[in-house]
């Protein structure tokens, strides 16, 4: 996306309009009559990629089920219009289906739509906390798949496990027309970003915002107003998206968390979207960094 390009209403990976199936996953009779119907499909993905079909426009491959799947480990994604649709593990079955590529998640949610990538998302996110919590956190025996999918149980100790989501906080900082950019350690030289940080115990996400930015930068940040949200299953993460301000101050790299740190201007920042950078990159389109960076300069120039 250049400078010129519209802002999309929304970051990538969200937009899914998938019925969850809140009710009908808790009923074993229901999960194993949809299986049993041959309308029924299924989602596949790998730990970072999923399999999606080119055609007028791509979308996620939905395959037919396997014969004989079982219910007791069968992974309800949600209703589509009323038909089924079930997450397979790539990993589990390599092979590849006709007039279909395995695709990696930032690739797909560059080209899916925005239902299809919240979907990728989705599929993803779910089948690597399978993957993760295959044994008990408290006993360490081995969990069995309920609701589902959506819940684990111990059979030894009894502790029911749920998916989760690490909540980030993720911000622009504004300071007389400038913008707050960092190059994270290991980045490449020149790739900069708007800075992020998890959110702690026992702390809102303003405060967050607060204090990352001046852990990371020594800037004091104020008044931070919630912008948009993003799924972001790299592994396990949901990105809340902030606007602050600051008073101004030098930024230094402090926690060893960022090599660099800058107040960059609007003209350099607006060339960078246009790929005319001056000597440095902002993240991709299929990220909310990119997303706020964008919303920012069209708040400039509006």
């Amino acid at each position: 996306m250049s400078a010129a390009d519209p802002i999309p209403a929304t970051p990538r990976f969200t937009g899914m309009a998938l019925d969850r199936a809140t009710n009908e996953r808790k009923d074993p009779a229901v999960i194993r009559r949809l299986l049993a119907d041959p309308a029924s499909r299924a989602l596949s993905a790998g730990h970072d990629a999923v399999l999606i079909e080119d055609g007028n426009e791509p979308a996620l491959l939905r395959s037919a089920l396997a014969a004989g799947d079982d219910a007791d480990e069968a992974i309800l994604l949600g209703l589509d219009h009323g038909q089924a649709l079930f997450a397979a593990d790539v990993d589990a079955q390599p092979a590849v289906h006709g007039g279909a590529r395995l695709v990696g998640l930032r690739d797909a949610g560059a080209v899916l739509s925005a239902p299809e990538s919240g979907l990728a998302a989705y599929v993803v996110a779910l089948l690597n906390w399978h993957r993760r919590h295959r044994f008990c956190a408290n006993c360490g025996a081995a969990t069995a798949i309920e609701e589902a999918g959506y819940a684990r149980r111990c059979p030894r100790c009894h502790a029911v496990h749920f998916p989760r989501t690490d909540p980030v906080v993720i911000m622009t900082v504004e300071h007389d027309g400038r913008l707050l950019l960092g190059r994270r350690a290991g980045w490449p030289p020149g790739r900069l970003s708007v800075l992020a940080g998890f959110v702690s115990p026992g702390e809102a996400a303003e405060e967050a915002v607060v204090r990352e930015v001046q852990e990371e930068s020594g800037i004091v940040a104020r008044d931070p107003v919630f912008v948009s949200s993003q799924p972001w299953p790299f592994p396990a993460s949901l990105m809340l998206g902030f606007h602050a301000v600051s008073d101004g101050g030098e930024p230094r790299a402090r926690d060893g968390e960022l090599e660099e740190v800058h107040w960059l201007g609007l003209d350099a920042v607006r060339a960078a979207l246009g790929d005319a950078g001056p000597g440095f990159a902002l993240p991709p389109s299929v990220s909310i960094a990119r997303f706020l960076i964008e919303r920012w300069v069209a708040h400039k120039d509006a």
